[in-house]
This record gives structure tokens, C-alpha cells and sequence, in this order.
């Protein structure tokens, strides 16, 4: 269930930056957004947070786990809405702009919701790769 609410949350956020961004500001059609808000959604979680969050390094460096996430947030946002965009709407030069500021954005919202998630959804029990190495180093 904690999953469930944290993807919630994460597409909405990714949504409302979008929906202001790219359909706003840069003319996107309203449902490629949301498209783009969901497929987003999905990859940036399993890679992003899933993946890139949990396993950058120990749990008792938050801060270092969240600046590489959030790195790697900000470039698969970029990819992942410079892609969607290319491939739906009939794009131009500005839509790389377009994506780079919705990128940017994002991933000020993601150092938060990776504080979220450390929180609220990664388990205080999970052990990550930097702790099984700090473990075998002792």
C-alpha cells in the first residue's frame, strides 16, 4: 500500500509540473502530458527510487543517496519527456528546452520525495549494497 500512495503522489507531482510546463507554457496537448506524466511516473520510479535510491549507498548517508537519485531523476525525467515529446507531438527545437525545464523541476520535487520514501516506504530493515560492503569490510 505504501507503494501504491508513493507513486500517487509522484505522478501527481510530475503531472502538475508538466501540465504547467509543457501543455502551458510550450503548447503540448493536455493528454500527452498525462501520458508522458505516467510513463514518466513509472520509470522514474523503478530506476530512480526503486533502484538508484536504495542501492547508491548506506542508509545512514541520506543526503549522498539523495543527491544521486535525484541526479539520475533529473536525467531520466529529461530523456523520458524529450522522447515522449519527439515521438507525440510534432516537435521542434524548444520542446528540448521545454524538457529540460520540466526535468529540473522534477527533480527539486524528488529530493523531497526521496525524503518521503525514506521515511515512509523503504523499510528501515532493507540493506542496501554499501551496507553489506561496510559489513564485510569490519
Amino acid at each position: 500500500m505504501n507503494h501504491l500512495k508513493a507513486l500517487l503522489i509522484k505522478f501527481v507531482m510530475i503531472a502538475v509540473v508538466l501540465i504547467v510546463v509543457l501543455t502551458l507554457i510550450f503548447d503540448v496537448p493536455f493528454m500527452d502530458s498525462i501520458w508522458t506524466s505516467l510513463i514518466l511516473t513509472v520509470l522514474a520510479y523503478i530506476l530512480g527510487d526503486f533502484l538508484l535510491f536504495r542501492l547508491a549507498a548506506n542508509r545512514s548517508s541520506q543526503n549522498v543517496r539523495n543527491m544521486i537519485a535525484t541526479g539520475g531523476d533529473i536525467i531520466i525525467a529529461f530523456l523520458t519527456i524529450w522522447y515522449m515529446q519527439v515521438a507525440l507531438v510534432d516537435a521542434n527545437g524548444s520542446i528540448a528546452l521545454g524538457s529540460f525545464i520540466a526535468a529540473v523541476i522534477i527533480g527539486a520535487g524528488e529530493w523531497f520525495f526521496h525524503q518521503y520514501l525514506d521515511g515512509n516506504v523503504v523499510s528501515k530493515n532493507t540493506r542496501t549494497t554499501a551496507d553489506l560492503e561496510a559489513d564485510y569490510k569490519k
